[in-house]
């Protein structure tokens, strides 16, 4: 069983950064995947970003240039690094982990920007 939890989240203005962490807890030795999603008021839940366990990362055009994610392996703990944010970024932000072909889902973490 895997457990995530997020944390990082909070109130910016626009041009600020927040970095969003992620820690995970069970077995981590079968990961197929791993990133970040987000949902804003009144729409779908949206990928953001991934990262796979040999270190590749894919952005959502969105925030391409503006968002870096990346892991710590020995502290089972995925980053989501957020530069010149937008008020467009406001949003929950979910950590997910597959494992073992299983998705795994954080509770979120609220992130708001303001103008």
């Amino acid at each position: 069983q895997v457990q995530l939890v997020e944390s990082g989240g909070g109130s910016v203005q626009a041009g600020g950064s927040l970095r969003l962490s992620c820690v995970a807890s069970g077995s981590m030795l079968l990961i197929n995947a791993m990133g970040w999603y987000r949902q804003a008021p009144g729409k779908q839940r949206e990928l953001v970003a991934t990262g796979s366990v040999g270190g590749n990362s894919n952005y959502a055009d969105f925030v391409k240039g503006r968002f870096t994610i990346s892991r710590d392996m020995a502290k089972k703990t995925l980053y989501l690094q957020m530069n010149n944010l937008k008020p467009e970024d406001t949003a929950v932000y979910y950590c997910n982990l597959v494992h073992n072909g299983v998705d795994y889902w954080g509770k979120g973490t609220l992130v708001t920007v303001s103008s």
